[in-house]
């Protein structure tokens, strides 16, 4: 189930393409056989990821011999990145020239282009598990992150799902708009490789012009975003910008607010062009569930219904399976897309399948009666006020369709309302106490620089709670 262990394309159409170099599928396998001279034991090794052709080799190569793969952000703080090595204890590491400085005792085995691969001669006094294949980071992770940990068996389920219901063909172009240590990102280019498709691999953001050049120049059929994504293309007037070639954009990671998803309703109506909301966790490699296009302004703010093999249900605080329609519960997926579990350190590779093909998301959700599914908040993100149950992702939400930009963290009976705005903090206040009914002894807005956010566009509330 090694989804590239048959990685041909005969449609001599689809290429790779990376800083102004284009590489054919053939090329990628035979560049990716220069792993094959690793010894047949199976070791975990770091790849320090970007969105290049020789990061994706490594990928590719690495996965293929079967070796084990954590996945880790070349933007990651150095102290941060020695001290996974400390406690995960990579027998190699594959990184970008330049990129941390090197140990006296690591060894230069393999170069790919401005890629190096060293091994490491740590000690290695762990076992793997058999079914063990590629570790990624949890989004939102700071200081000592924690690894989802993937099979074969869980990338391939979710990859061939998702090929299915997106209808990805060797015909479709996709441009990377996500770092490649992101499950979301990666997710992207395992399906589009699966397909055999075109892949424009950058790290240009859409803010620069040359990315647009790119979409323009490679005829781009697809793209993914999150909600930030979204939220900046929107600020770049999506709808003025021509787009001929795109056939439909995704959109992940988190709640996408109702009335960005009305404007992106209208645009893509407009233009011909799908766009299509979903809904994912690390921890299903990483996708759950989509909204059919033409569902989209019936059911906004909706995540949709399961991909396909997959199965959504909710439980209530005592973990029975609730059967009416609109009635909030946590929210449970199931499939073979659902990840092993979770890795801190060395030890924790050796451990076999603790989810047994079910998730507990952590979010809490409502389905309504034609079977479309609802996320209202993370369980852990409620506190009560005054006695009253308060979602802070429900308040956060409304004061940012609001137009002003915040982030709320808290505890029982005080929440803590941050905005990069200083001019917008007695505005906030006002909304808050007519809108929720709250008074104000419940709540403060604090003025920040910035809203911290991870590589992936992701709010860090864990720093927020620093301030």
């Amino acid at each position: 189930m090694n989804i590239f262990q048959n990685l041909t394309n005969n449609n001599t159409k689809s290429y790779l393409y990376s800083k102004g170099n284009i590489y054919s599928y053939n090329q990628l396998v035979q560049d990716a056989e220069k792993f094959s001279t690793l010894d047949d034991n199976r070791f975990l090794i770091f790849i320090v990821a970007n969105n290049s052709y020789d990061s994706l080799v490594g990928y590719v190569g690495l996965l293929r011999v079967n070796k084990v793969v954590a996945m880790i952000n070349d933007s990651i703080h150095e102290s941060n990145f020695y001290d996974l090595i400390e406690r995960f204890k990579p027998r190699f590491i594959y990184k970008p020239l330049n990129v941390f400085s090197l140990k006296k005792n690591w060894m230069k085995k393999l170069k790919i282009g401005q890629y190096e691969l060293y091994e490491t001669y740590i000690e290695i006094d762990y076992e793997i598990n058999d079914d063990l294949a590629l570790l990624l980071m949890t989004s939102g992770s700071t200081g000592s992150p924690e690894f989802v940990k993937l099979s074969h068996p869980n990338i391939y389920s979710n990859t061939k799902s998702i090929c299915k219901y997106l209808h990805i063909t060797d015909h479709d172009s996709a441009i990377t708009t996500l770092p490649a240590s992101y499950s979301y990102g990666i997710s992207i280019v395992n399906t589009h490789l699966f397909m055999g498709a075109s892949l424009i691999l950058t790290d240009s953001s859409m803010v620069n012009k040359s990315f647009w050049n790119l979409i323009e120049k490679y005829k781009i059929t697809t793209f993914g975003g999150v909600p930030y994504t979204y939220s900046i293309l929107k600020r770049l007037n999506f709808e003025n910008i021509d787009l001929p070639s795109l056939r439909y954009i995704t959109q992940a990671g988190g709640k996408l607010r109702s009335g960005l998803i009305d404007y992106y309703y209208k645009v893509c109506r407009d233009k011909q062009i799908d766009f299509i909301v979903m809904y994912g966790q690390t921890e299903a490699s990483p996708r759950m569930s989509y909204l059919p296009p033409k569902m989209l302004k019936k059911k906004n703010g909706s995540i949709g219904v399961p991909i396909p093999g997959g199965e959504f249900y909710l439980i209530n605080d005592r973990n029975q399976i609730i059967n009416d329609s609109n009635v909030e519960g946590q929210l449970v997926y199931k499939g073979e897309n659902v990840a092993m579990g979770y890795a801190n350190n060395c030890y924790d590779l050796a451990r076999g399948d603790s989810n047994k093909g079910v998730l507990l998301t952590g979010d809490m959700a409502k389905v309504d009666s034609d079977g479309y599914y609802f996320v209202t908040g993370r369980k852990k993100r409620f506190l009560k006020l005054f006695g009253n149950r308060v979602s802070l992702d429900q308040v956060e939400q409304k004061i940012n369709e609001a137009g002003y930009n915040c982030a709320c963290v808290g505890v029982d009976d005080f929440m803590k309302i941050y905005t990069d705005s200083k001019s917008n903090v007695e505005t906030i206040i006002k909304f808050v106490k007519e809108y929720f009914d709250i008074s104000k002894s419940g709540f403060s807005v604090i003025s920040i620089q910035e809203i911290p956010r991870n590589h992936s566009g992701k709010i860090l509330y864990s720093e927020l709670n620093k301030n």
